[in-house]
């Protein structure tokens, strides 16, 4: 029997995007073939993604521009995870954010207001409009007692173009200048990992989490005790791997080699 073979037996695909299902603006090779594959032999799957710019319309519009038609009710991100985290911590409250239009409009749905006065929450995502100037707001208002909240705490993301700054980063002068330390609730929190199978509708033990990254999706499939897939198309490298002390259950070049 194909080692890969109990993970192609799975119900469940929690997939993540950036690095395994396009770099930037650019569909990574085998992936039209994986997604066939999903559909032919009726799997449930959801694109989980860490990334809070993007509302799950857009990133649904974005995989159409690359020729990949999949309904809007596939795709999670850190943004609704983080409103619905915060809905259940104090529903209505106010929040200050840095972030793109899909985590403005997820706070929005889940109730919140935006407030640069007295916030209950400081929240920062993924924003090409971070500023200085937004940076020192939000360090004042988290002084003020307002708690920092971060969507995911990747460090970097993948493009077409190479590595970018992402909301580790971008949440790391705000944390030293406060001595605050931020609550992120993307991967590897099992809070996201539950919203995600509950999404799925499917019991851990009959899902699979495919990702590129070894320090959100691996650890977050093995902490939520659910089977990992590691694919070397984004920020993990074969050489990286010998830095962490746990090990992904399967390692494949591509999602495609699910297909093959």
């Amino acid at each position: 029997m194909n080692a890969l073979d109990q993970v192609r037996r799975k119900a469940g695909f929690i997939i993540d995007m950036d690095g395994v299902i396009y770099h930037g603006n650019r569909l990574i090779p085998g992936v039209e073939s994986f997604i066939a594959w999903l559909e032919r032999e009726r799997k449930k799957f959801l694109f989980l993604t860490n990334g809070s710019e993007r509302s799950p319309r857009e990133l649904q519009q974005k995989l159409e521009r690359l020729g990949i038609r999949i309904g809007e009710q596939h795709y999670y991100t850190s943004a609704l995870a983080t409103a619905a985290f915060l809905k259940s911590q104090q529903p209505g409250g106010g929040v200050f954010a840095i972030g793109g239009n899909g985590l403005i409009a997820a706070l929005y749905e889940a109730g919140f207001t935006m407030n640069d006065v007295d916030p209950d929450y400081v929240v920062v995502g993924e924003s090409t409009a971070y500023t200085y100037d937004k940076i020192t707001h939000a360090i004042r208002l988290v002084l003020k007692g307002a708690k920092l909240i971060g969507t995911n705490p990747d460090v970097t993301g993948p493009t077409d173009q190479g590595l970018v700054p992402a909301t580790g980063a971008l949440m790391a002068p705000i944390e030293l200048a406060t001595g605050a330390r931020a609550y992120y609730v993307g991967k590897p929190n099992p809070l996201i990992m539950r919203h995600a199978l509950k999404q799925l509708d499917c019991r851990r033990e009959e899902a699979v989490i495919i990702g590129d990254r070894m320090d959100t999706d691996i650890i977050a499939g093995i902490e939520s005790e659910i089977e990992t897939v590691l694919v070397l198309t984004g920020v993990t490298a074969p050489e990286d791997l010998r830095r962490f002390a746990y090990r992904p259950g399967h390692v494949i070049k591509n999602a495609g080699a699910l297909a093959e």
